[in-house]
């Protein structure tokens, strides 16, 4: 199922009107980062014109979520900036309606099954003008 499909069927959170709960893990997993590199890594994968899957700007914590395939194993990100999220895993979203700036919102939501490929993720994150960002965050900022 894509990410725009359970956005319409996931549960709303509370009185916030907008904001979906949606379990990572079944149909894809994400990927989390620090938005400095999120957004670099971002503009790299559309520079190389790469198929990307859904990308969510969460603007509160500075981070970006990208959804990728599930199966992909945890050691694959070693040494990397990122967080991987899998089963027993949920993200609060925007649904597809617009949210303010200060929220964030979806940079990529496509209306297909479009999954960012983990390894295409993996070595942008590993070119040279994204590692000199993350190189000099210190190490112990949250993922």
């Amino acid at each position: 199922m894509s990410v725009r499909s359970a956005l319409r069927r996931a549960p709303m959170i509370g009185d916030i009107p907008g904001l979906r709960l949606l379990r990572v893990g079944d149909d894809w997993d994400l990927v989390r980062m620090p938005a400095e590199t999120g957004f670099l890594t971002l503009a790299h994968l559309r520079a190389l014109g790469a198929p990307i899957g859904p990308v969510l700007y969460d603007g509160p914590n500075e981070r970006l979520y990208y959804a990728i395939q599930t199966g992909t194993t945890d050691s694959g990100w070693d040494g990397l900036p990122v967080r991987h999220l899998s089963s027993n895993s949920w993200l609060v979203a925007p649904g597809l309606e617009l949210m303010d700036d200060w929220f964030g919102g979806w940079c990529e939501l496509p209306d297909d099954d479009t999954l960012t490929d983990p390894d295409v993720l993996r070595a942008a994150l590993q070119h040279s003008y994204v590692t000199a960002v993350w190189q000099e965050t210190p190490s112990d900022a949250p993922l």
